[in-house]
């Protein structure tokens, strides 16, 4: 509830920082929000938060707004929780709740980071914002998701998502019919159209290995059917050219300026 009567001794956080640097209140904001403002020692990221004249507002030395650009967060999604499509992280968690899923996103915050992250990117609350996620995956299935707020990003895995050569790792159940492998890797349908050529090897005893494009919902458990074996858990391991490498399940890191899809 807003206070109809704030105490006129207290003021905008934002408008303090703007005074004390001699800046524009939209630069102070967004120092704020860049993690580099303090109020009595503690780290605030709210512009709207309201200090005391005697509370103590520091800014940081190292204060750039570089850190504002926009970033790619790589989560490694457990068996259980929903990964949307192409829809605000906020509103593709309501959708989920109301289908009785636990939303992907209720995982990407400051305490499932990844420890060892070699970005080096401070972890911020702007971070967990305006999140956009084109790589959809099932909820019984786990594996890299990503979640973006770089247009750039955004616009390239939209376009070429079919593309894309996305690696799987699949445990099955159950004895694979003779010329099973080769089948798999060409000379199967799915929804009555012939599949283009794929990659499939196996891994273990129990594990196959797909390296393929254009993955559609259900596919691959189709075409595992087909040759008489039955997906019991499926784990996807890199998109494009970018990894999950060593990212434990439940967690996340960043996407590095270097890494590309």
């Amino acid at each position: 509830m807003t206070d109809k009567n704030p105490d006129p001794t207290h003021i905008r956080l934002a408008k303090r920082v703007a005074e004390q640097l001699n800046c524009s209140r939209s630069t102070a904001e967004q120092f704020i929000e860049g993690g580099f403002v303090s109020v009595d020692g503690q780290v605030v990221e709210a512009p709207g938060a309201r200090v005391r004249p005697d509370q103590a507002v520091t800014v940081a030395q190292d204060a750039s707004l570089l850190e504002l650009t926009p970033v790619t967060l790589l989560l490694h999604k457990p068996v259980g929780f929903e990964a949307g499509l192409g829809v605000p992280a906020g509103q593709a968690a309501h959708a989920s709740r109301s289908q009785g899923a636990t939303p992907a996103t209720t995982l990407l915050n400051a305490a499932s980071h990844l420890g060892d992250d070699a970005s080096g990117i401070r972890v911020l609350q702007r971070h967990f914002k305006q999140l956009e996620c084109f790589t959809p995956l099932p909820t019984e299935a786990s594996g890299l998701v990503v979640y973006t707020q770089d247009k750039r990003i955004a616009r390239k895995l939209a376009e070429d998502i079919e593309s894309l050569e996305q690696e799987c790792i699949v445990e099955v159940k159950g004895n694979i019919a003779p010329h099973g492998l080769q089948r798999l890797c060409h000379g199967l349908s799915f929804n009555g159209r012939p599949l283009p050529p794929i990659k499939v090897s196996w891994q273990s005893e129990t594990k196959l290995r797909f390296a393929l494009k254009g993955i559609r919902p259900g596919r691959i458990p189709a075409m595992c059917d087909a040759v008489g074996l039955t997906v019991v858990a499926l784990k996807r391991i890199r998109i494009g050219r970018v990894p999950l490498a060593k990212v434990p399940e439940g967690q996340w890191r960043y996407l590095q300026p270097w890494e590309r899809f």
